[in-house]
């Protein structure tokens, strides 16, 4: 194993090594990384796709090759998020964390909205395989490096126990050292728990386009030609846009509304934010009584959801001081 998967940059800046990182944090916040929701790496087909893939956009190039398996698809994806979405929260929390991770198949399953039958577990086994026999080769960068690179999404996986049924119970998996770097750099996005309800591959792959695109900005503006491709979608043009149009009347993709605009342009702008219950920046009972202080007569109960709902929409970002920071919102929000 080399550096990047025997040691990790701890919260206070120091080294912590480690063999491997035990998926056990309930409840994480699922993430996932910028290249992937930028760029067309998984398969959008629900048979098996052994197209090589070659992507160009800008000056980033992509080649995806399947195995006889066929190419990793967007619900493969999921594992990945998984694993990051644990390494991310182990990271804020100041623990040691590995690229070879350990999980249990069921908490999986769980997290990602899949079922825990004996076919959800055969399903999960060949997604395994399906990651791991995908290979890419790449020039995108992560964190701060930028070199071309040919590499599996995973480099191994292997059940490390069972039922006595045969069922997986706990799954080893090695990451890709290039997928490892963005977790250390934080190159990743939240993503909406919702997503896993999400059963189109189309539907998934527009909501990972708009949370990259429209995160930081009330609305993004895209041509159908340039969203085909960057979804990866091998339908021609016109199926391509009548499966579009039949999401945006369907209207499922979370957070987010896409409304078509002439000059075949797709419009995609956030809706309105919704915090989960005990999810966002944590504010002291102190600074709700300065609250409303400032804010006579307001609910500060509701304008910390007001807050949190404004956090979210501006990409949530990590916060040093949230209570000063509430504070502010709640004094500039007086003067508006």
């Amino acid at each position: 194993m080399d550096e990047a998967g025997r040691h990790q940059v701890s919260a206070g800046g120091g080294v912590a090594a480690r063999d491997f990182f035990v998926c056990d944090i309930l409840a994480a916040i699922p993430k996932h990384d910028l290249a992937s929701m930028e760029h067309p790496v998984f398969s959008l087909s629900t048979r098996p796709d052994r197209r090589v893939l070659s992507y160009l956009h800008g000056e980033t190039e992509i080649t995806v090759t399947p195995s006889v398996k066929g190419r990793a698809t967007i619900f493969d994806a999921d594992i990945l998020i998984f694993c990051i979405s644990q390494l991310v929260a182990a990271l804020n929390a100041g623990r040691p964390t590995s690229r070879r991770v350990t999980l249990t198949a069921h908490d999986l399953l769980l997290a990602t909205n899949r079922e825990t039958s004996g076919d959800g577990y055969r399903r999960l086994r060949d997604a395994f395989e399906r990651l791991a026999g995908t290979r890419i080769t790449t020039n995108i960068a992560t964190g701060d490096m930028e070199v071309t690179t040919g590499f599996g999404l995973i480099e191994e996986w292997q059940i490390v126990r069972r039922t006595r049924q045969g069922r997986m119970v706990s799954v080893s998996v090695t990451l890709s050292d290039w997928l490892y770097r963005a977790v250390l750099s934080k190159s990743v996005l939240t993503l909406s728990r919702d997503y896993f309800r999400l059963r189109k591959p189309l539907e998934r792959r527009l909501y990972e386009l708009a949370r990259k695109h429209c995160g930081r900005q009330p609305e993004w503006r895209v041509s159908v030609e340039t969203l085909s491709k960057k979804s990866g979608s091998a339908s021609p043009r016109r199926v391509f846009r009548a499966m579009l149009r039949e999401i945006i009347r369907a209207d499922t993709i979370p957070d987010y509304l896409l409304e078509e605009e002439p000059g075949d342009l797709i419009r995609v702008s956030r809706r309105a934010m919704v915090i989960e219950p005990g999810e966002g920046p944590h504010l002291s009972p102190e600074v709700l009584d300065e609250a409303r202080a400032l804010a006579p007569g307001a609910d500060v109960h509701a304008l910390a959801a007001e807050w949190r709902a404004w956090w979210a929409s501006t990409g949530r970002p990590r916060l040093r001081a949230p209570d000063r920071a509430f504070l502010g919102w709640v004094k500039a929000r007086g003067g508006r």
